[in-house]
């Protein structure tokens, strides 16, 4: 180990997609120099690691770190996202950090950045490859890894595969699908329907498709989420709604009933009520090419693949070797629990608005570069644990809301979000309330229903069991 330590204002571990967003407006916001340590060999986290065809599920314009645009953005024409903002491919996103690192970072000598590496709590770096060990001596103590993501290409499924049997990967279903006549997708969530989609877009029929469904989602709707002038009064509307659903419903059901009907979330079957909810966004495009796959399976979980048959926790169905088994099993995003933010020498990256990761991250940052207290920088930044199952939106929600009404009692926050390319709305209110008179009416019946969202929620999820998963 070198006898002299590196020092820094700020040592952060990961050089994923939260801590290059919080490193971005520490860097920013500030003349601190940092240390960032990572065990890949490029920044992006879990996005080196994800399946060939991967993109993101929200726009563009709202991903990435705060300094630097993600893509072009331009509006698909063609295609399952056609009308909407486009959405940047794995590799785009990868690009993204590493020319943020390389072409912002590190020339300006405030950051030193080692990949292949691992840091522990004590400060001591260790390379991956040489083992070679250093102290580092710092400020502040950033993990960016509290809910790094799970994925199938580093996640060991939970389930026994015969020898003789083929299951890969969902990072192999593009190299090895010409080679098979039958595919079954093993997995619900967002990297499940991604091979779906991918199956069906790629000229496979519907009938060589089986999609093992554990538990059905309840996904959000990406018309939605649109940061475009065209788009802002839904925008407004669907901000609306939520806090609307929130406010008059006398039960969690009904909450679910009025989101549904307000376009909000929909799910694969009306008749199959959703036992999960991960924050996954599809088109209508996409919704409607989910629900042609040929045959989906809801056994529960797979236990086994034996040489002529898969074992699910509620019965069987037949194989054989000419299926190629696709893996999409992996949690993706971990439900860890939340833990303070701001704690003495130590901060924590999580959630503070829902489903938005990097949004959360450079708000933090934003807000340990503004304040000087960390009674204050918790009271603004309260974290969201993300969600597993259906009644998680509910409490993502309220926490949500409130969130958002703290940060509307400091004018400098109102200021960075409006400056912000992660925070779409704020800018676009500053023009488009005055003449888009759809939208300001969908505010104002957001602002009228905004406390008693939070106060009907805190009645509603007190007398819920919390939704445990099966």
């Amino acid at each position: 180990m070198h006898e002299s330590p590196i020092t820094a204002d700020y040592v952060i571990k990961g050089a994923g997609a939260v801590g290059m967003a919080f490193a971005d407006s520490i860097f920013t916001e500030t003349d601190a120099t940092m240390v960032i340590v990572d065990r890949h060999d490029r920044p992006g986290g879990h996005w080196n690691d994800a399946y060939p065809f991967v993109r993101l599920h929200q726009p563009s314009s709202s991903y990435g770190v705060n300094s630097a645009p993600l893509g072009t953005g331009a509006t698909d024409t063609i295609g399952l996202n056609a009308g909407y903002e486009e959405l940047a491919s794995g590799q785009e996103v990868l690009s993204h950090f590493d020319l943020v690192m390389s072409q912002t970072f590190l020339p300006s000598g405030r950051v030193h950045y080692f990949p292949m590496s691992e840091i522990d709590d004590e400060g001591v770096v260790t390379s991956l490859l040489s083992g070679e060990r250093f102290h580092v001596e710092a400020g502040r103590f950033v993990d960016g890894t509290h809910s790094a993501m799970s994925v199938p290409s580093t996640t060991a499924p939970t389930y026994t595969v015969s020898p003789e049997m083929t299951c890969v990967a969902v990072n192999e279903l593009s190299r090895r699908a010409p080679t098979f006549d039958e595919f079954v997708v093993i997995g619900a969530g967002k990297t499940g329907m991604d091979a779906c989609i991918w199956l069906l877009n790629n000229g496979a029929d519907p009938s060589q498709v089986k999609w093992i469904v554990p538990r059905d989602s309840w996904v959000l709707n990406r018309g939605n989420v649109q940061f475009g002038e065209a788009h802002f009064a839904r925008l407004c509307k669907s901000i609306a709604d939520q806090a609307e659903a929130a406010a008059l419903s006398d039960s969690i059901d009904e909450v679910f009933s009025r989101l549904e009907g307000a376009g909000e979330i929909s799910r694969l079957d009306p008749n199959v009520e959703p036992g999960a909810y991960h924050c996954a966004i599809l088109s209508d495009a996409e919704m409607t090419q989910l629900r042609s796959v040929g045959e989906i399976v809801r056994l529960g979980r797979v236990v086994a693949i034996h040489a002529d048959r898969m074992e699910l926790k509620r019965g069987e169905i037949p194989t054989s070797q000419n299926v190629l088994h696709v893996d999409c099993s992996a949690a993706g995003i971990p439900s860890h629990p939340e833990t303070t933010i701001f704690d003495g020498d130590r901060i924590t990256l999580q959630w503070v608005r829902t489903c938005q990761p990097t949004f959360s991250a450079a708000l933090i940052g934003f807000v340990e570069s503004a304040f000087d207290d960390d009674e204050t920088k918790n009271r603004l930044c309260a974290p969201i644990m993300p969600p597993t199952v259906p009644f998680d939106m509910l409490r993502v929600l309220r926490v949500n809301l409130a969130n958002r009404s703290a940060w509307n009692n400091y004018p400098n926050i109102g200021d960075w979000m409006t400056r912000s390319r992660l925070e779409g709305f704020s800018k676009l209110a500053q023009t488009q309330l005055a003449v888009d008179p759809k939208a300001a009416d969908h505010l104002e019946r957001y602002l009228s229903h905004v406390a008693s969202a939070m106060a009907n929620l805190d009645k509603l999820l007190a007398k819920s069991d919390g939704g445990v998963p099966q």
